[in-house]
């Protein structure tokens, strides 16, 4: 297990972006008023209620500002695998290009608008809560229950693929079936559905494909997450045991025919995910503490990548040929990394939707898509459709800001890759694909204004520099190697970006 499970020190890493999250508080408002808007709105009140009637409510005011849930470790370095088949490469390579996706988390617990599904794991942890008036049992019941309130009527996938083409993101993963097994696919293999519960009589229940097909209609490359742990299925969490943590309760040499029925079943959904919903990018694994090696993986990647060519899998934490891309979690790594990797982080602080969610600012987001850019990874932002089925009004305004910032200055940032050095200050390089052209971008935080020059070390242009948006010329001056740069007059009181070359020696 290459996780670090319970580590303190992977929370230290952690809390540089909680304290970003934190900053943006100011953005929250009142419960009770984001709720009426919301149903004014048609976008959430029908599910909210259902859910507050059954006496969610009370959860979703602990739960509601605070982010908790499990944070996976990262693969070590040395554990990374270059993959040798060349149509996984020549993929990985272009999705290399696109920096900047989306992750949806949508399913039971956006009913409730608590943390998905993690209440139901009975692990003592100071981030894993559950209501109080309840007995374990009586909670998961509750849990499970949730799917006979989960009716998405204003369900939308275009509104959704809309927002994120808006926001500049240019690649989507869905998740299809999260931890506590609920499946927002329509599985052949378990009624354990959204297609088979409320929802079943629309023609949109099949959610999962709907979502697909908007984004590969927007021109996204697609992926699929899919937790191989399912604390639902009988041949995971066995009901003749107790649960007492997240991994399979019963020993698996004394009951090898359990695990052979839940590997079977599991290898059963991927392969229904990777041969009826069309064409698929990227198979986006979560649940570490079980490998893929233990449930079969390489055959089902193999039958997959016949149908879909330089399928990019993502067996995360492992570490190995099947993890092709690694990724930190809610983080950002240190340094640059010398392969390809992905920070996947929320916008607000949980992964799917909970109300008065305190959203990242635009600028916030902006200057973690420049880090993670310089230093060589992509960035998945985490987005929580509501339990109606939409984006709600507050997130997609801040996408859409990121968005128009892109549409001025993402060759910065689009088909990039990175410098030798990458930052000074808030100030990040990156550089084009053949390395002939630099790229330097001022990072702002939260009330800061753009200051009239500019400073750095190092990365010492020759000849013009300009603004990305625009094009204007921008005057600058060296000396002993330091960098000084004027902005000209009426330039965005906004993160700028600036295009230049250096001297070959400086590459």
């Amino acid at each position: 297990m290459r996780e670090k499970i319970g580590k303190r020190d992977e929370m230290a890493k952690i809390m540089r972006i909680f304290a970003l999250q934190s900053e943006n508080n100011k953005h929250a408002t009142d419960m009770k008023k984001r709720i009426t808007r919301l149903i004014w709105k048609k976008a959430a009140g029908a599910a909210l209620l259902a859910a507050m009637a059954t006496g969610a409510g009370a959860q979703d005011t602990e739960q509601g500002t605070e982010a908790q849930g499990f944070v996976h470790g990262q693969s070590e370095e040395e554990a990374y695998v270059w993959p040798t088949d060349p149509a996984v490469r020549e993929k990985l390579d272009r999705w290399q290009d696109l920096k900047f996706g989306v992750l949806f988390h949508w399913g039971l617990y956006s009913v409730a608008g608590i943390v998905e599904s993690w209440s139901i794991c009975s692990e003592d942890e100071d981030w894993i809560s559950r209501r109080k008036d309840m007995t374990y049992d009586e909670y998961k019941r509750w849990y499970w229950g949730l799917a006979d309130s989960l009716r998405p009527t204003a369900f939308d996938p275009g509104q959704w693929a809309g927002v994120a083409k808006e926001a500049g993101m240019r690649y989507m993963i869905f998740t299809t079936k999260h931890h506590d097994g609920f499946c927002m696919f329509d599985s052949r293999l378990t009624d354990f559905t959204i297609a088979r519960g409320p929802f079943g009589g629309d023609p949109r229940r099949d959610a999962a494909r709907h979502v697909l097909d908007a984004f590969r209609q927007e021109g996204f490359m697609v992926g699929c997450y899919f937790s191989k742990p399912d604390w639902h299925c009988e041949w995971y969490w066995n009901p003749y045991f107790a649960t007492p943590d997240r991994r399979e309760n019963y020993r698996r040499e004394r009951h090898p025919e359990w695990w052979r029925r839940y590997a079977e079943f599991t290898r059963g959904q991927l392969e229904e995910l990777t041969s009826r919903y069309g064409r698929i990018d990227i198979l986006w694994l979560d649940g570490g503490w079980v490998s893929g090696g233990e449930i079969g993986l390489d055959g089902v990647l193999a039958g997959a990548r016949e149908r879909h060519p330089g399928l990019l899998a993502v067996d995360r934490t492992i570490g190995g040929k099947n993890e092709n891309y690694q990724t930190p979690e809610r983080s950002v790594p240190e340094e640059q990394l010398p392969h390809p990797w992905e920070s996947c982080i929320p916008l607000s602080n949980d992964w799917g939707w909970t109300p008065a969610a305190p959203y990242k600012s635009a600028r916030t987001v902006i200057g973690l898509l420049a880090e993670v850019t310089a230093k060589g990874g992509c960035l998945l932002l985490g987005v929580g459709p509501t339990p109606e089925g939409v984006i709600e009004e507050e997130a997609a305004d801040r996408l859409c800001e990121v968005g128009r910032w892109l549409r001025s200055n993402g060759e910065a940032i689009y088909g990039t890759r990175t410098t030798k050095r990458y930052r000074d200050g808030d100030t990040w390089f990156t550089a084009s694909k053949d390395g002939r052209t630099l790229y330097a971008i001022r990072a702002l935080r939260d009330g800061e204004s753009l200051p009239g020059t500019i400073e750095w070390e190092g990365n010492v242009p020759t000849g013009k520099m300009t603004l990305v948006d625009g094009g204007r010329r921008v005057k600058y001056s060296v000396e002993d190697g330091k960098v000084r740069v004027t902005l000209p007059e009426g330039v965005a009181d906004a993160p700028v970006a600036l295009r230049f070359t250096i001297k070959e020696a400086e590459k």
